[in-house]
């Protein structure tokens, strides 16, 4: 249903775009967000955004450094990383939040992908 990808083994520094197709919803009303969970630690908000019109939220962690994007052609959500470090080494997962709000909530999200694995090295 949600198929990410783009995730690797880079070096602090470095940057990584996943990929999210979210194919087979009728997504007009929908908010797409970005998800991690670094080993022993709980799931963390990472960014959203709405499909409708593109309004993009970010967590404090990783602002400046990380975007989300979305294109509707490719039914495809992109979270584009830049200047890596070890704290972000995570699995991360995109996820479907029909509700239009909680953008942050992950209890607001009931459609994950698998994850993928970001692993970043000092």
């Amino acid at each position: 249903q949600l198929q990410a990808s783009g995730g690797g083994l880079v070096q602090a520094g470095a940057s990584l775009r996943l990929s999210c197709l979210v194919a087979d919803y009728a997504f007009a009303n929908y908010i797409m967000g970005w998800f991690r969970q670094a080993q022993g630690k709980e799931r963390e908000f990472v960014a959203a955004i709405t499909w409708r019109n593109g309004r993009k939220y970010y967590a404090d962690s990783v602002k400046g450094r990380f975007a989300i994007s979305r294109d509707a052609a490719q039914s495809t959500v992109y979270l584009q990383m830049n200047d890596l470090n070890p704290d972000d080494t995570a699995v991360y997962y995109c996820a479907v939040n029909s509700r239009g709000e909680l953008y942050d909530a992950s209890e607001a999200y009931a459609i994950w992908g698998q994850g993928t694995q970001v692993t970043v090295s000092s």
